[in-house]
């Protein structure tokens, strides 16, 4: 019996130095970690971030990375092989359609011409003799046949001899800047030659870049709306220029990879700043949406009767508002109805409170 007395007072003993020890470490730890807004052991009101709504023009806001495009670009092959005899514009030069860049050698194409027309005028005259002739009848329809035939032929060589030494003599098909010359003087060119110079046009270019299935519909709605499209352009010089597009349009595939479908856009680019391969951030304005009410998607909450923010009044009290919401500008919402703009919402600590509960609001950049 007194064995067991010993033992039951030793567990005892260890039982209430145990609590002991739990207790003091408990109490340490608070002294050390105090709760920063409120718990279990504190009977005070709940602690919170809050931030004021903000209003502004958002109408620059809506950023998309586009590639800058030429609209019309040609390659310049050669028609017909001979040695490249002059080159008759500077490296990188602007030039207009229709003006003269390339010549190739033409003696040959020239004698084949001379050659062609002879040998016309020869079967023209054949022709005219036996048709005098048919008509008399001294001749049969088959030698007329045959002349006419031959004539017809020769005629048509002209007519290739005459193609062959225009295409002699290159023309830019289109106004634009020309690169550099990638053949130089002197070097036997021809239809198998990949290309003499590229020229491509800068006046206007086209911006693309891809938008979602929503903001498709966005745009379609808006630009039936409206003929006047104005996108921000933030240029490669670090300015910013709005500019008036020429033309809207639609890719007609979406993108299975990242459910995106191209949009192009026309740009008059009159000075000539915006250059085809360039990559710009780009802001549509169909409208200018000014005082637009932002809230922080951090103070954001979802339950079944829809999107709703804990804001806190005057009194400190919170207040549940459900709100209607717009486009997501970089880590701000836009709210189209619910709210003033003269509310603070809770963006930290929100899974601590409820509606009516008293808080201790605290700016979250630090001002009470």
């Amino acid at each position: 019996m007194i064995v067991n007395r010993v033992k039951n007072r030793t567990i005892l003993y260890r039982l209430l130095y145990t609590l002991v020890c739990v207790a003091v470490g408990w109490w340490l730890h608070g002294r050390l970690n105090p709760l920063p807004y409120g718990g279990a052991f504190d009977n005070g009101p709940t602690q919170v971030l809050v931030r004021s709504l903000s209003k502004k023009d958002i109408s620059q806001n809506k950023k998309y990375i586009a590639a800058i495009e030429a609209i019309n670009s040609v390659d310049i092959v050669p028609q017909v092989s001979g040695y490249l005899e002059e080159i008759l514009f500077e490296d990188g030069a602007y030039v207009n359609k229709n003006d003269k860049i390339f010549v190739i050698e033409q003696r040959r194409y020239k004698a084949d011409l001379l050659s062609a027309e002879a040998l016309v005028k020869e079967l023209r005259n054949n022709y005219r003799r036996i048709a005098s002739l048919h008509k008399g009848k001294f001749v049969a329809d088959k030698e007329l046949d045959a002349a006419e035939s031959a004539l017809n032929r020769a005629e048509a060589a002209l007519d290739l001899a005459k193609l062959n030494l225009e295409h002699t003599e290159i023309s830019s098909p289109i106004s634009g800047y020309i690169g550099k010359a990638l053949v130089t003087k002197g070097n036997l060119v021809g239809p198998e030659t990949p290309k003499l110079a590229r020229i491509v046009q800068l006046k206007p270019v086209r911006a693309a870049f891809s938008v979602s299935d929503k903001e498709r519909a966005w745009f379609m709605q808006k630009a039936a709306q409206t003929n006047d499209f104005e996108v921000d352009i933030a240029m490669p010089d670090g300015t910013t220029q709005t500019i008036k597009a020429e033309n809207l349009f639609f890719g007609n595939e979406v993108n299975p990879d990242t459910a995106t479908i191209p949009v192009f856009v026309d740009l008059p680019n009159d000075d000539g700043v915006l250059v085809p391969g360039n990559y710009v951030d780009i802001y549509p304005r169909f409208e200018a949406k000014k005082d637009a009410l932002l809230v922080p998607l951090t103070a954001l909450s979802e339950d079944v009767n829809g999107t709703y923010v804990m804001t806190v009044n005057d009194k400190g009290i919170v207040e549940q508002k459900y709100i209607a919401t717009g486009e997501v500008i970089d880590d701000m919402q836009v709210v189209k109805e619910g709210l003033n703009g003269d509310e603070k919402v809770i963006v930290q600590g929100l899974q601590k409170v409820r509606a009516g509960a008293e808080v201790i609001a605290t700016d979250a950049k630090g001002n009470n």
